[in-house]
């Protein structure tokens, strides 16, 4: 993540870290300093599952939190899951759960985290020619995962604190040098200086672990060496520049070689990309850049016939139209396939052009269409109510808001557009306790106990929703009280 607006919040993260585990200069904690799970101080500890799943939760709260290059578009992230857990079904020692998430950002990267959390680059999608290709570099990450890298790396050291783990995950995913002086001050610079990407023992496990996981998922195992190339390639051009994945996953001819001797014997399998895959990069690649300079090489890419696929070549330049504030030429240039491909993706495109037209009822019956074909889809679900709410029907909302909430309990989106649609209805208890679960997903339990405070205050509620108010706020008053008395012990 060296490029990826991570510099300044993880450096002033460590630092505040650092103070906490060995009490030096006292420094600010910071929203994800507070939420590290206490491993213990300089301890001879081997990292669980467990603890490793802890730390990737409490680094993922921050950079949902505060991390503006993260980006929770839910059309690429249920692609990214649903190609990912292809993969992880099919990787060996995969016991646990894992959550793919986009970064928005241009360059090619992609990160692994304690606990199964796997960041992509819009970058890298858009670089790979292929969903083989971006299937071969996830796949290569969950081995990461699976194999437990950088807890394995962190113990090496010896003695495992959790300043330790904190400067392994950051050397892995910054390569941001202010870690390395935040480091030096604790008496680690030599520790992560020697260990700052990924070992060539780790890196060849990765690739041949991935390699396997790549072939009995069904892709295209000639994509492995193929992307390597193109990595290698990019390298030279970046010189001293390059991106984060190319200088903490550094592509030698040695994996070049590895990779392609791998293949050779196996049986040539043509395995086309998904139209899924073809829409997602179209997608990203219609976002990239100003709406202008999108929209010319849309058209120009077009004209020139550089596509792999037709469809999604229309259906990039009817996105970038949209994002130019051109929703007429956008829906003429999304017409044709409408007619004569069904898929989510369109069927959502289609209902923004409408919203951006001002047919927010059109809209409404587009999605609803297509929830009939796609019950399941989170973003129609999402649009759908959410169109719904712009038109008043909040009560119709919040029936559906109901049922997704029952299916996806962890969905913090949900939650607050449940308490968009009580504040519309003027219902104040009930939209401050919506938001208080908001803020529980996201970790920040001081902020949901002062909604429910507020919920408390409000006059609009019954008994029993004072009583859920009251038992909710129990019951957070003291998880946040155990996690002060913990902070205070380990000081």
């Amino acid at each position: 993540m060296a490029e990826y607006h991570i510099t300044m919040r993880f450096s002033s993260w460590f630092s505040s870290f650092v103070a906490l585990s060995v009490a030096l200069a006292p420094y600010a904690p910071s929203a994800l300093a507070d939420g590290l799970p206490d491993l213990g101080e300089n301890s001879q500890l081997t990292l669980t599952p467990q603890m490793e799943r802890r730390v990737g939760e409490a680094i993922m709260r921050d950079i949902r939190l505060s991390d503006p290059s993260y980006d929770d578009d839910p059309e690429v992230t249920e692609y990214l899951n649903v190609l990912g857990n292809r993969l992880v079904s099919n990787s060996q020692n995969a016991r646990q759960d894992f959550e793919f998430f986009l970064v928005r950002d241009s360059t090619l990267n992609a990160f692994a985290m304690p606990g199964g959390f796997i960041g992509v680059h819009s970058g890298t999608i858009v670089t790979a020619q292929s969903e083989s290709e971006l299937a071969a570099v996830l796949a290569h990450e969950i081995a990461h995962v699976t194999q437990h890298h950088i807890a394995r790396m962190a113990s090496n050291q010896g003695k495992l604190s959790m300043a330790v783990l904190a400067a392994m995950v950051l050397a892995m995913i910054s390569r941001n040098s202010q870690v390395g002086s935040a480091a030096a001050t604790i008496g680690q610079a030599s520790a992560i200086t020697a260990q700052i990407g990924f070992t060539r023992e780790f890196e060849r496990e990765a690739d041949r672990i991935g390699f396997q996981t790549l072939e009995k998922s069904g892709f295209d195992v000639l994509a492995m060496p193929a992307f390597f190339l193109r990595m290698q390639n990019a390298g030279r051009l970046y010189e001293n520049n390059a991106p984060a994945y190319l200088r903490s996953h550094p592509v030698t001819s040695e994996r070049i070689a590895d990779a392609q001797n791998r293949i050779q014997g196996l049986p040539y399998r043509q395995t086309p990309s998904s139209l899924d895959f073809q829409l997602v990069r179209a997608k990203l690649l219609a976002a990239q850049s100003t709406p202008q300079d999108a929209l010319t090489q849309m058209q120009a890419d077009l004209r020139e016939k550089k596509f792999s696929n037709g469809i999604a070549a229309h259906y990039g330049l009817a996105a970038a139209l949209l994002r130019a504030r051109e929703p007429a030429r956008a829906a003429a240039e999304l017409a044709p396939l409408l007619h004569s491909t069904e898929h989510p993706m369109l069927a959502g495109l289609d209902a923004r052009i409408k919203q951006a037209s001002g047919d927010a009822k059109g809209a409404l019956g587009v999605l609803k269409q297509a929830l009939q074909r796609y019950p399941n889809n989170r973003a129609l679900n999402y649009g759908y109510i959410e169109t719904l709410q712009q038109l008043g029907q909040n009560r119709d909302a919040a029936s559906l808001l109901d049922e997704q909430i029952k299916n996806y309990p962890r969905d913090a989106r949900l939650y607050s557009m449940r308490a968009k649609g009580y504040s519309s209805l003027g219902k104040r208890l009930l939209q401050h306790q919506a938001q208080a679960e908001v803020y529980v997903l996201q970790g920040s339990l001081p902020a949901a106990i002062e909604q429910l405070q507020l919920a408390q205050k409000s006059s609009d509620g019954d008994f029993y929703q004072l009583s859920s108010v009251d038992a909710r706020l129990h019951d957070l008053t003291r998880q946040l009280a155990q996690e002060m008395k913990e902070k205070r012990e380990k000081k």
